[in-house]
């Protein structure tokens, strides 16, 4: 099966105000404990300055950088450095699933941003990036 590129609309209508607005990207300010990640949000925005509308995946970018920020700040990996450190220990979702005790799902969860990983999962992830070699002992 393979994914359809979804393409919206250059233009809507704002549901409350009936204003014209075009696609297009703003900056949007991200904030997590005192600290920022400014991104461009995609949307449908006005001509002048005003409230836009974000529709489908447009999110994606601001969750993205949230959940840089847990990284940085609260040591939760990010579905990106799961996804790095499962492949550079040359698991699949369901073989590190099964190594971790965590259920052969987990993995495809916490790459896809649906579950963010345990205290002891993130230990043990944050421990196998540093001493892959480890692996074979888990095994």
């Amino acid at each position: 099966m393979t994914a359809k590129a979804i393409h919206l609309p250059d233009t809507m209508f704002a549901p409350e105000t009936g204003e014209l607005l075009t696609r297009g990207v703003r900056p949007f300010d991200v904030t997590y404990k005192g600290e920022t990640i400014t991104v461009d949000l995609p949307g449908y925005y006005p001509a002048g300055d005003g409230d836009g509308v974000v529709v489908g995946k447009d999110m994606a970018v601001v969750d993205e950088a949230m959940r840089a920020l847990k990284e940085k700040l609260d040591g939760i990996p990010s579905p990106a450095t799961i996804r790095r450190v499962r492949t550079k220990l040359k698991l699949s979702q369901r073989e590190a699933g099964a190594l971790f005790k965590v259920g052969e799902n987990a993995f495809d969860k916490y790459e896809r941003g649906l579950v963010e990983p345990s205290g002891p999962t993130t230990q043990l992830l944050r421990v196998l990036d540093r001493h892959p070699d480890l692996v074979r002992e888990l095994k």
